[in-house]
């Protein structure tokens, strides 16, 4: 017995996944077309998703190049959203660099797209600590080094950091500690 669940599909069928492509060029385009649709997506990214799904590389290919000609898949359009989501989020250079590598895209349109998004890093770092840890600086050593590991996971500099903390050579000596006899 069949059993179907609200949305009218059998249940334990996953709505995201598309049946087997059997070949055909106009299921594949489709299946890429609705990934499309609901975000955008990589190249690379895009073809994984529809290798897994069982397309033909040779196939996958074509149905790539089509898109990417009728602009409907663009990778620049694709970094320039997830750098601005991700700097929005409150994640650092490194880690926006890191995660656009994971999904393909090219290096130099990784480094233009990061270099665009005309974020003030440091800053950026400063209110992502304060955010997490409020207005107050550090107390200790062990205080600072604890926001400079959430910090650094967030995919910030170290001279970012370093800004973020106020811990220029002046704050670690102590005021009026740097001058010596």
């Amino acid at each position: 017995m069949r059993r179907f669940g609200r949305s009218g599909r059998e249940a334990g069928a996953d709505s995201q996944d598309e049946p087997g492509f059997n070949g055909d060029l106009q299921q594949l385009e489709t299946a890429a077309v609705r990934l499309l649709a609901r975000r955008e997506h990589s190249s690379e990214e895009l073809r994984r998703k529809l290798l897994a799904r069982g397309g033909d590389p040779d196939k996958v290919q074509t149905v790539l190049d089509k898109l990417s000609a009728t602009r409907m898949l663009s990778d620049q359009r694709y970094a320039a959203s997830f750098v601005h989501h991700h700097t929005s989020r409150g994640q650092g250079p490194v880690r926006i660099r890191a995660e656009l590598r994971q999904q393909g895209v090219n290096e130099t349109l990784i480094e233009k797209q990061v270099d665009e998004a005309g974020a003030d890093w440091a800053t950026l770092a400063a209110q992502v600590r304060r955010r997490r840890f409020g207005d107050a600086p550090p107390r200790d050593a062990r205080e600072r080094a604890k926001q400079a590991r959430f910090l650094q996971y967030r995919g910030f500099t170290t001279e970012q950091i370093r800004a973020a903390l106020k811990m220029d050579v002046d704050a670690d000596l102590g005021e009026g500690a740097g001058e010596r006899p």
